[in-house]
């Protein structure tokens, strides 16, 4: 509405203007601007104090705040309103609360203006009048008058700068694609060449350049544009194209005539949209509370949060549940995402951000944003490096659908922005400790901040688990109960449990026990620490333990990972596995540790806490020690117990003897070794860092290195380049030259295997050059041809054979038959790449000799694989069959199922070649089935060779197998 006599006008869609009639106004510094952006950007809704100096200075802001912001509030009232009589207050800029909310017309801001320019065109083309929609498109899009917000500082300012630049880029998209529908095909192609190289990852402007194309008569123009953005996704991300861009390629391949231009209102009504392939359907929420009470208020505000009538949220919905640790936030959480779970077909997504752990391993937005990715059926070795690419990745699957997400315990707003979906129709619950400020002022969260239960709700609590009945017979102890626990859900539940488990007890007993122990512990305070309610429940659980179970109880404070199994318990004790299961079983019934699965446990996080404490303050030093040495070496030491199933036959890193008490596990199978470093690789990685935290660099650099095998098969190259490089830096700050050698070779072949050759080259030099001085002829021996193969990966074939044959005469000089047959195999494959087939044959048929000497049968698999490779660019079809057929024999004798699919694709080439089709595409089929089972990205290329016409041979393979060939 109309604040003054004379109208004002403001501009956010390029530098910040305002006017007052045609008079520009002086606006003041950038960060007084900033205010009057972050009013403005309100739409009409107050904007609090902590809101407008989160959205102006962030993290950091200055000593007087508070003084400066009302400072520049008061600057730009007299700016705004400059014959403001001050007896009537101000009108434009006005107080609300303990904040401001700026008035004005609804078109007094460019951003409505074109919001509702671009509204009412939308509106149009719905009523199938593109020609009446073009003069608003463009008329919205000459609202933008540069980078928008341009100048302005603060996170508010970025954070709106990448909302609105989306918002015009889906603005021209509309426009674009309305041109086209008025058959202005030809001129709008020069300017979407132009954004889809500003912009490759966005499909929409690909498919738009396709169909002008198409309709332009360059059909091959318009496939080519398809294999451009296909090649780009998978490239950049390790994704397909969606559906919309995949239909319409199919469509022009077959010269669909739907596709040609009708004139304006009688376009044709476009096929229905292919149903997407079938996707994994996440599951995660964790089960509701079944004595769940209260919090009627708090579900009301976030229940309208969501549209009533059912329809899809307009925008991410994000609600930020924020109080006190043991408040019930999480509670709430799970019972509000239960109650709306239906709403969102297409799954939840749920995980623990560990923002506020008492061990400090706060869950990276990587980290999360992998979890989130597997469970959304992603395989690990398509999941992209770096978090911008995983985080376009996770947007894009997200994007067509309605998923509930909830982040549990988040540390701030900056681990939780890349994990919120970047199209509207999901709802984001996030729980935390803190404010979330950032989250409110950037993205728009809706805050709920929860206070202690109600006396009422904290009754119903007790009733529910207790009975009424025994609530009635005492209600002067159920009071007190009720007051000594500060109305607080977890203490509430603590002291419930322990009278559910003693029937006989009478309340008043319990609530005396519960005030003897009060005021021995320190109080809450206003913020986020434990109040002397809780600590006096804990303190009184923990002391009805029996003396063992107290001190498990204490040790586990120690364990820095996400749960533990009960074996790793025992060695953190150094107690027999029966006698930690009893003792287990103690904790759970007291509810001071959770089973959440058969056999692993966990702590809430308050009582991890006060775990920690207990220990410090009643074991010593050396026996905290001792027990972080025991569950270190346990780890340590059954990790290493699968290293020679999972990579048979290959040199073991010595290690320390694991102290006493500490009983590692054993396996005898191949899959029951990786199923274990599986189920405990959050640990593992944990315990890497622990490791260095502790001062133990020699634990944390021998953990990856028996770990490599497990991370490549399974392709967790993220978390083997994590801790390869934290146990290279650990062995470096401790000066241990031999587990800084092995670290490097570590950090090497991780980089290798994440696609970063030239920096893997510089490690193995660098490792190279430390074995030499070391004397370690062995090490010298690996890094030397481990650069041949990185060099072999790299292209760099002439470097690769200089090292290979280097790597070839210290092998032989050591007589390391394992080195040499891997250095034959990376010189056979340079030779063949390079074009020398009979010195390939050479070296290859004596790896092979050398191989199965020394039953390397890894390695002896990537040889014949590469024979066969030789014989079919000699076009000797017979005997590169042959040696396919025994590459595949090696694979399946040891279950390399990576080898086995690689092999059956050059079999299906050369069959072809021979004029076998049939029996060529029973092979890709094979590989197929293969590829698609590991999620391997070669699936595709297994695709593209079955979707080829009939009789077309493609050219012999010349790069070999992607199997390990590393030292």
């Amino acid at each position: 509405m109309n604040a003054t006599d004379i109208p004002l006008r403001f501009a956010v869609l390029g530098p910040l203007r305002a006017w007052r009639g045609e008079q520009e106004l002086e606006l003041g510094s950038p960060q007084q601007r900033a205010v009057l952006a972050a009013l403005l950007l309100r739409g009409g809704r107050p904007a609090t104090l902590g809101e407008l100096i989160d959205g102006v200075w962030g993290e950091r802001p200055p000593a007087a705040a508070v003084s400066v912001l009302r400072t520049y509030v008061s600057r730009l009232r007299k700016v705004l309103e400059p014959d403001r009589n001050r007896a009537g207050g101000p009108r434009v800029v006005v107080s609300v609360g303990d904040g401001y909310l700026l008035r004005a017309r609804e078109d007094a801001l460019d951003l409505t203006v074109v919001r509702q320019r671009a509204a009412d065109a939308r509106a149009l083309r719905a009523e199938g009048d593109p020609s009446a929609a073009a003069g608003l498109l463009h008329a919205a899009l000459d609202g933008w008058d540069g980078t928008a917000l341009a100048g302005i500082p603060g996170p508010l300012a970025e954070a709106e700068r990448a909302r609105l630049d989306e918002e015009r880029l889906a603005l021209l998209e509309c426009r674009i694609d309305n041109d086209l529908d008025l058959g202005r095909h030809t001129e709008v192609i020069a300017e979407l060449m132009s954004l889809t190289r500003a912009y490759p990852m966005k499909e929409q402007l690909s498919r738009l350049l396709m169909l002008a194309l198409y309709r332009s008569g360059r059909q091959a123009d318009a496939l080519a544009v398809f294999r451009t953005a296909r090649r780009t996704l998978v490239d950049q991300l390790g994704i397909e194209p969606g559906a919309a861009l995949r239909e319409l390629h199919d469509r022009i391949l077959a010269a669909d005539e739907s596709l040609a231009l009708l004139p304006p209102r009688q376009q044709a009504q476009p096929p229905p949209a292919r149903p997407p392939a079938p996707a994994t359907r996440p599951a995660q929420l964790p089960a509701d509370l079944p004595t769940f009470v209260g919090r009627h208020s708090e579900l009301d505000r976030v229940r309208a949060l969501l549209p009533e009538d059912g329809r899809m949220p307009s925008t991410v919905i994000i609600g930020a549940i924020g109080g006190m640790g043991g408040i019930g936030k999480t509670t709430l959480a799970v019972h509000w995402a239960h109650e709306i779970a239906g709403r969102f077909p297409d799954g939840q997504l749920c995980l623990n951000l560990r923002g506020f752990d008492p061990t400090g391993t706060v869950v990276t937005p990587e980290e999360a944003i992998r979890v989130f990715l597997d469970a959304l059926g992603v395989p690990p070795s398509n999941i992209p490096s770096g978090l911008a690419a995983q985080a376009a990745l996770y947007r894009s699957l997200l994007a067509e659908r309605r998923v509930l997400i909830l982040l549990d315990n988040a540390r701030d707003a900056d681990q939780v922005r890349p994990l919120l979906p970047g199209s509207p129709g999901s709802l984001v619950i996030v729980t935390s400790r803190s404010r979330l400020t950032g989250l409110v002022v950037g993205e728009g969260a809706f805050p709920l901040t929860l206070d202690q239960l109600t006396t009422s709700e904290a009754h119903d609590l007790l009733a529910r688990r207790l009975g009424a009945d025994r609530l009635a017979a005492e209600p002067e102890a159920a009071a007190e109960i009720i007051t000594r626990c500060a109305r607080l859900p977890l203490a509430l539940a603590i002291v419930a449990a322990h009278a559910v488990g003693h029937p006989g007890f009478p309340l008043a007993t319990i609530a005396e026990e519960v005030r003897e122990s009060h005021g021995s512990l320190d109080a809450f305070t206003g913020g986020d620490d434990i109040t002397t309610d809780v600590r006096a429940v804990f303190s009184w659980s923990y002391k009805a333990l029996s003396a063992p179970a107290a001190r498990l109880f204490r040790l586990l404070g120690l364990h820095s990972g996400p749960d533990v199994s009960a074996p790793a318990v025992a060695a953190l004790a150094g107690l027999p596995a029966q006698e930690t299961r009893t003792l287990l079983s103690e904790l759970t019934r007291a509810h001071l540790v959770i089973e959440r699965l058969p056999g692993r446990y966990t702590l809430h996080d308050l009582l991890r806490v006060y775990a920690g404490e207990r220990v410090r303050a009643e074991d010593p030093a050396e026996e905290r020690e001792r027990a972080v040495e025991r569950l270190l070496s346990w780890y340590l030491h059954s990790a290493d117990a699968t290293y020679p199933l999972i990579t048979p036959k290959r040199a073991r890193v010595p290690l320390p003897a694991p102290p006493p008490s500490c009983r590692p596990l054993e396996f005898t199978e191949h899959e029951q070794a990786l199923d274990w470093c599986e189920s405990e690789r959050a640990n593992l990685v944990s315990a890497v860092h622990q490791a260095v935290a502790c001062g133990r660099p020699d634990l944390a650099w021998r953990l990856p290195a028996v770990l490599w095998g497990f991370f490549y098969l399974r392709s967790h190259l993220h978390d083997w380049l994590d801790t390869a490089g934290a146990g290279l830096s650990a062995a470096r700050a401790a000066g241990d030259r031999v587990g800084e050698a092995q670290g490097l070779a570590d950090t090497a072949a991780a980089l290798r295997f994440t696609g970063r050759v030239e920096e893997a080259i510089a490690h193995q030099h660098q490792a190279l050059a430390l074995y030499r001085r070391l004397g370690d002829l062995m090490g010298r021996s690996r890094a030397v041809g481990n650069l041949g193969d990185a060099y072999l990966q790299a292209g760099r074939l002439r470097e690769s054979v200089e090292y290979s044959r280097r790597a070839l005469a210290i092998d032989r000089v050591l007589g390391s038959t394992w080195g040499e047959g891997i250095a034959l195999t990376n010189l056979g494959d340079a030779y063949q790449r390079l074009g020398r087939f009979q010195e390939a044959i050479s070296c290859l048929e004596q790896a092979l000799t050398v191989l199965r000497a020394s039953d390397n049968r890894w390695v002896e698999g990537v040889a014949l694989d590469i024979l066969g490779t030789v014989h079919h660019r000699l076009r000797r079809h017979d005997d590169a069959v042959a040696h396919y057929h025994q590459a595949l024999e090696t694979h399946r004798a040891i279950a390399n199922r990576w080898g086995e699919g690689h092999s059956l694709s050059n079999l299906g080439d050369v069959q072809l070649d021979a004029g076998r089709e049939e029996e060529a595409r029973t092979s890709w089929r094979r590989a197929l089935e293969i590829f698609v089972e590991l999620g391997h990205p070669d699936a595709e290329k297994a695709r593209e060779r079955l979707a080829r016409p009939p009789g077309r041979a493609p050219r012999a393979a010349g790069d070999g197998t992607a199997s390990a060939r590393t030292a």
